[in-house]
């Protein structure tokens, strides 16, 4: 249920993204979704990929600082006001999310929401109590 996220932490200059990508890639690691913030100092990208384990070890092999962090998925319509119902739901029950992003679903019409929150399980027994449905990790590692 609970997602592997790789968060790789780069320096804040030219050409810092393509180094893990391109470490992965040779790694056949896959990318299904990504994100990154930036501060004046430093990037934070986040990952979720294939398989996190070999991810993050040869990253790690190749001097990357790397976390995981486990998120969860959650389906929501591909359309207006998909996204507003899962966060309607999350502000109700006073859920203080750290971050979201979300990509389409091979499923037509779906979208999947990756979230993080400081109590991971407590998000999941409140959206899976309001019928919002919880996508299986190993149904993201294998889109």
């Amino acid at each position: 249920m609970k997602i592997k996220q790789l968060s790789i932490f780069l320096q804040n200059k030219m050409g810092s993204l393509s180094k893990p990508l391109e470490v992965l890639s040779l790694a056949n690691v896959n990318i299904r979704a990504m994100c990154m913030a930036d501060t004046s100092e430093f990037g934070i990208l986040r990952l979720v990929v294939d398989d996190p384990i070999k991810g993050k070890e040869i990253l790690e092999e190749n001097n990357f600082l790397v976390k995981i962090t486990d998120i969860i998925g959650v389906e929501m319509n591909d359309s207006p006001g998909g996204l507003t119902n899962v966060l309607r739901v999350i502000k109700q029950n006073m859920i203080d999310l750290e971050y979201l992003y979300a990509f389409s679903h091979e499923k037509e019409g779906k979208a999947i929401l990756l979230l993080h929150a400081d109590d991971i399980d407590n998000l999941i027994n409140i959206l899976k109590g309001n019928n919002i449905t919880i996508v299986p990790a190993e149904e993201v590692y294998n889109l």
